[in-house]
């Protein structure tokens, strides 16, 4: 089987599974995996309540990834994004917890803030 139909195939798949969920939204489920299949990012735009959030859970749920979100406020700071060294007395060292950054697909809420 040819590398382009068998990638058609697996967008088409991806694609019906994510309009199982996100109905009337054709137009915006074809941008989203033409970027994914091209390996971009993604800026979804448009007023509160037309299903952004859910459009990049389902995505990440339809191809197996993980999925993480961060909610932009004024006082958001690197390490809330990166994640943070939490220095471990009883092991006398430091330890890296990763932050939301760390995921397939990671959804910025609200970055104009």
């Amino acid at each position: 089987m040819e590398n382009g139909t068998r990638g058609r195939e697996v967008c088409a798949r991806i694609g019906g599974n994510i309009g199982t969920v996100m109905r009337g939204q054709t137009a915006a489920v074809r941008r989203l995996l033409a970027a994914f299949a091209a390996g971009g990012h993604v800026l979804l735009e448009d007023k509160p309540g037309t299903g952004k959030t859910t459009l990049a859970k389902t995505l990440a749920k339809s191809i197996g990834a993980g999925f993480n979100r961060v909610q932009f406020t004024p006082d958001l700071l690197p390490s809330d994004i990166l994640g943070v060294s939490i220095f471990d007395q009883k092991e006398q060292r430091f330890e890296f917890h990763r932050g939301p950054i760390f995921t397939n697909v990671l959804l910025a809420d609200e970055i104009n803030r």
